[in-house]
């Protein structure tokens, strides 16, 4: 009998335990902005490991043009965050030299508009540095920065080129959706020995989402299954995101259940979890904010037709951006951008509901 209370008492006491953790995990959960979850990425690496800086424009005694460098010239000095001039082949080149000779840089671009300047280097140097010098030199490298649409910014200064670096062998390309995401991977790009292209987007620098104060990474390569569903399967990345969410929402209100996915890494994309979704779903409909000629959502829809074509029961749809460049006016934005009626109306063709 005693035995039989012990082991009563036992097993309560870890109940006990095990309620009393999830309540502290729970409490140490914040709701915090985008940049933030950028900034505390930053600082915690920084505080780890000397040989981690930043350099960009404004990022120091302006504190980022976004704020999400705020308060980090005060806490590691001018040395490690670097203000430099509008000059991205140049301080980009730089990033690239020490990151060869054992620093880990972080290069913010204003926009990645702008590192058109700095291809060359991205694209010839970093990118290749590894194989063309038979592994002696490792390029430990993150550049980041904004891209895609952020308002009535016109042509220039709206361009998604997260597909023109992901056809790049040699970098790695992390485009999230949320705060969480943007913290544990960034984290984990900061520690990843090759370059790394970090995009973020300007209009979700203010998003607030729930972070954990302990330390976590996300690893690079993996996507993620948002919601489960089993009528199709919904694949986007970055802050397109918002919209494939908002779609499965009212998708359900109508009885269809979408399986929503978000790539996180688009270079390299986890195409085994879209395929067992479609396996699931038997139907695919990918939304990207870029242009379609050569976009990740035709790579995916090429690798599903290829390893998953027996399981479709509908050809794969893509929504895109509209092929021109953007325009100024916010009435022809909306009309260029991925948005919900779209994708709704994208799933029923899939599906082939009529009405």
């Amino acid at each position: 009998m005693q035995t039989a209370w012990a082991a009563i008492a036992f097993h309560t006491l870890v109940i006990i335990f095990a309620v009393a953790k999830n309540i502290i995990l729970y409490n140490i959960m914040r709701e915090i902005q985008f940049r933030e979850a950028l900034r505390e990425a930053m600082v915690e690496e920084m505080r780890n490991d000397d040989k981690i800086y930043l350099m960009g424009e404004e990022v120091a005694e302006y504190n980022g043009a976004y704020k999400v460098s705020q308060g980090m010239l005060d806490e590691f000095g001018a040395k490690r965050v670097i203000d430099t001039p509008i000059s991205e082949l140049g301080f980009a080149g730089i990033g690239i030299g020490s990151a060869m000779n054992g620093l880990r840089p972080i290069i913010e671009f204003m926009t990645f508009n702008f590192s058109l300047v700095a291809i060359d280097q991205i694209i010839n140097g970093a990118a290749k540095i590894m194989s063309m010098s038979g592994g002696q030199f490792s390029v430990p490298i993150v550049f980041r920065g904004p891209t895609g649409n952020a308002g009535m910014l016109s042509s220039q200064h709206s361009q998604c080129f997260e597909n023109w670096y992901a056809n790049c062998p040699g970098l790695k390309v992390v485009v999230p959706s949320n705060p969480y995401d943007a913290k544990g991977l960034l984290k984990s790009a900061i520690l990843d020995p090759d370059p790394v292209i970090f995009m973020e987007s300007e209009l979700m620098y203010g998003d607030k989402g729930e972070v954990p104060e302990e330390t976590y990474y996300i690893p690079l390569g993996k996507a993620k299954v948002v919601t489960e569903g089993t009528d199709v399967t919904l694949v986007g990345f970055g802050k397109i995101m918002k919209v494939v969410i908002a779609a499965a929402a009212e998708l359900a209100k109508e009885g269809i259940h979408a399986e929503v996915i978000d790539l996180r890494t688009v270079r390299p994309i986890d195409y085994e979890t879209v395929i067992n979704s479609v396996k699931k779903t038997n139907r695919l409909v990918i939304i990207e904010e870029s242009w379609p000629l050569g976009s990740i959502a035709t790579e995916v829809a090429f690798k599903v037709q290829k390893d998953a074509f027996d399981y479709l029961d509908a050809p794969v749809l893509r929504i895109m951006g509209g092929d021109v460049p953007l325009p100024y006016a916010p009435t022809l934005i909306q009309e260029y951008l991925p948005n919900p009626e779209r994708v709704i109306k994208a799933v029923k063709e899939v599906l082939y509901v009529t009405k």
